[in-house]
């Protein structure tokens, strides 16, 4: 069950007002808004960081008819349990399964309105090392979604997915760059009546199970004299998990079926990064690990000549026959420019010191 973490003095910060800080910092990806009242929604690998601020806000502002935790480890669904107890949230339903099991996957998805599909294998290093596990998981794991949403008739399936999906150059992010389009290519196979399949794809989470701003705190707790860097030109994508919520949540509104939405966040060098958690502190070069990239995209630019622009997302279009721009263009988006591409160290938006912090407060507040 992940644990408070540890507050700083940023949550001053967070009392300034926020036109003190960049634009960008505002946007949450709040709207448009799916209704899930009366809905009944399953989310797999919901024990994880995602799916405990997924619950949290369907219980802050829905009234499911039941919300079902799809996942394969015990003790995480005890935990979770205890925090949304079904005699208080009685919509709540705990469903012991694995995505690898097919036939398990239809028997939960019986009744199922949407889908949220968090499950996955994504340690970096891990899967490199486990190629077999990380494929059964987050390649044949995707593929049984699909087939289970359409035999079950589930109306709406959205996917979470990674910047290392775009232009992977490790397994776990090739396995999800095969997830994402077994997700797209799911649209074929249900028919322009059937379940509808969409993909989400964004950065670093911050304060999230795993991440690196839990992982620094631990090692400052520990009485370290240096933070360990990979490379001091290092990029990465930003996101808060209520952002990532918010964005699945608007996308499964918006959705037409084949849809990858990418999110305008924040970028930060890792070195400003380090030094915002713990100023003055020494940084350790320790190299890039075997399956890293030095700056992270979310919209190659071969991808970008199928992708439009809201004002805080991009909208990479499937390539099917008969699947244009033209409705995202009526409601205001627009083409993006020739040899466009997102990326982490060429993003305009770079997150200092000051913006950080916001977000840490935002977090953990």
């Amino acid at each position: 069950m992940p644990s408070p973490a540890k507050k700083s003095n940023a949550a001053e910060v967070a009392r300034d007002p926020l036109e003190q800080n960049p634009a960008f910092l505002s946007r949450d990806f709040h709207e448009p808004r799916v209704n899930l009242n009366d809905a009944t929604v399953l989310i797999t690998g919901g024990t994880g960081s995602f799916g405990y601020q997924f619950v949290r806000q369907i219980i802050e502002e829905y009234k499911p008819r039941r919300l079902i935790i799809f996942s394969r480890d015990e003790l995480k669904q005890y935990e979770m349990a205890q925090v949304f107890p079904q005699d208080k949230y009685p919509f709540m339903r705990y469903f012991i399964g694995d995505v690898r099991n097919r036939e398990r996957l239809e028997m939960a998805m019986r009744g199922v309105d949407y889908v949220i599909h968090a499950a996955a294998l994504k340690h970096v290093p891990i899967a490199e090392y486990n190629p077999f596990e990380c494929i059964q998981t987050n390649v044949m794991g995707a593929e049984n979604v699909v087939t289970a949403s359409i035999r079950a008739g589930v109306r709406r399936v959205v996917a979470l997915s990674t910047d290392k999906a775009a232009n992977p150059i490790n397994l776990y992010g090739a396995s999800k760059l095969a997830a994402d389009k077994i997700f797209v290519a799911g649209n074929n196979m249900s028919g322009k009546n059937g379940t509808k399949f969409s993909v989400v794809r964004y950065g670093n989470v911050v304060g999230s199970r795993g991440s690196v701003v839990p992982f620094f705190r631990k090692l400052m707790d520990e009485g370290v004299d240096a933070l360990p860097i990979t490379d001091p030109r290092m990029t990465r994508f930003w996101i808060t998990l209520d952002q990532g919520v918010n964005l699945v949540l608007s996308s499964m509104e918006m959705m037409r079926g084949g849809e990858i939405y990418v999110p305008k966040i924040p970028s930060m060098s890792m070195t400003d990064l380090a030094e915002t958690i713990a100023p003055g502190m020494p940084h350790k070069i320790i190299g890039i690990r075997p399956g890293e990239k030095l700056h992270e995209i979310m919209v190659p630019e071969d991808d970008g000549r199928m992708t439009v622009e809201l004002d805080d997302r991009y909208v990479i279009l499937p390539s099917f026959n008969g699947f244009g721009p033209e409705p995202y263009l009526a409601d205001g988006a627009r083409m993006v420019a020739e040899e466009f591409s997102y990326a982490s160290n060429t993003n305009p938006e770079m997150l200092d010191a000051r913006g950080l912090q916001y977000l840490l407060a935002t977090c953990f507040a």
